[in-house]
Parts: structure tokens; sequence; C-alpha cells
């Protein structure tokens, strides 16, 4: 059995970059989909399923249920990868302890307005900081990444233009 290996907060959640880039290098045969709306989308599910690889799996969860039903799909054959829209979802998910000495990635969160660039893939808006902030006070490390292959870009750094 092998754990959860990536925790990535990424607004597009299922595609190409997660999928071949992450999931080739990581070796993952499954995925836990964290986002209220999506887990009562059946057809939203189907779109976002089918592109995976064969014989992968994936979980459409709500924030609750993918907290309560974490340690069994923590300890479930293969490696994972837990995916959240939103920094609210996984710091959400965070605050009730199941990610505990975890490193969470920071993927995609695309300009929109309210948000300031930190890198060229992260725009962030202020409750966002904030999010991050109070998650990474619930787990091991939060670090931007938008490849397996790029340098980590920590916390500090991905926040420095924000006021503490």
């Amino acid at each position: 059995m092998m754990p959860i290996e990536l925790f990535r907060i990424d607004e597009r959640l299922l595609h190409g970059q997660v999928v071949v880039g992450w999931g080739e290098r990581l070796g993952l045969s499954y995925y836990v989909v964290v986002d209220d709306d999506l887990a009562e989308s059946d057809w939203e599910q189907e779109l976002y399923a089918g592109g995976l690889p064969a014989g992968a799996e994936a979980y459409f969860l709500s924030e609750a249920e993918a907290a309560r039903r974490f340690r069994q799909l923590d300890g479930r054959p293969g490696a994972g990868a837990l995916l959240a829209r939103t920094t609210a979802a996984m710091r959400r998910v965070a605050e009730t302890g199941v990610l505990s000495g975890r490193t969470v990635n920071v993927g995609c969160l695309g300009a929109t307005p309210g948000r300031r660039r930190s890198l060229d893939y992260v725009y962030l808006s202020p409750a966002e900081a904030a999010d991050l902030r109070a998650l990474a006070e619930r787990v091991l490390r939060v670090e931007a990444r938008d490849v397996p292959s790029a340098q980590a870009v920590a916390l500090d750094r991905l926040l420095e233009d924000f006021d503490a």
C-alpha cells in the first residue's frame, strides 16, 4: 500500500499537467478530487474522469466526505493524489487534522479580478494568501510548483508581496 503522494491546489483539478506530469512521475493510480459542487454533478465527474489513463480511478468528494474518508483512501493500494480547486477547500480539509505532516503543492491559480501575481502560474487574493498561511500551520509544508521537474517555491516567497 502507498499513501496519497500529492496534495495539490489547482483550479483546473484533473488536467494534463496533473495526470501526465505528476501522475507519471509519481505513478499515481487514483485521484481524490475535493470539490463540493463537483461531488454533486455526475456529468461533470464523467468529463473530468474521461481524461484519466486506463485503470486510474477518480473519487469526487465533498470537503466533509474527503476528511471523513481520508484514512481509508490514504491506505488503499497504489499511489494517489488529493486535489482541491481552492485554497479554502484545502484549508478546511486540513483543519480536520488529516493532512498533518504532509506537503501541499500550489499549482495553477489563474489571474482573475481581486488576485495579484505571485508567480507566473499563481495569482492570489488576500483571502487566499490568508488561507495558505492558515494551511501552513496544519501541514508540514506549503510550496508552489507547476510541474514535478520545477524548483519548489517556498510559501515565504509565494507570499512576499502580501502584508503579514
